[in-house]
């Protein structure tokens, strides 16, 4: 089952969902990548990496990080400043540069 976060800045009220479980992929025999997600618990029990949303705190580019080859800098400015989607709370937004995202208590979302 995966869960879903709705994180929204305090400062602009932009809105960003993040799900738990990222985009987990397994690579096929011909070495091509695939994406599983509940309920496939048969691609699921294959997969051996996962490309997670990330945010940079300093430009507000959105871009994926591979777990099996992971980035420290944003791949737009260069950065060190990027969080996971999923881990928001808390993070200063780079929309706005003024407000702080939260979780928005009032969102639920299972699939």
């Amino acid at each position: 089952m995966a869960w879903a976060v709705k994180y929204v800045c305090g400062g602009c009220h932009r809105a960003i969902v993040a799900w738990d479980e990222g985009n987990p992929y397994y690579i096929d025999d011909a070495g091509d990548k695939h994406y599983a997600y509940h309920p496939d618990h048969k691609g699921l029990a294959r997969c051996v990496g996962n490309d997670s949303p990330h945010l940079c705190l300093a430009c507000g580019h959105e871009f994926m990080v591979d777990s099996r080859a992971p980035v420290a800098k944003c791949p737009k400015c260069g950065a060190s400043e990027i969080a996971d989607i999923y881990h928001l709370c808390g993070r200063h937004c780079p929309y706005c540069k003024a407000g702080v995202f939260a979780a928005d208590p009032s969102f639920e979302c299972i699939s």
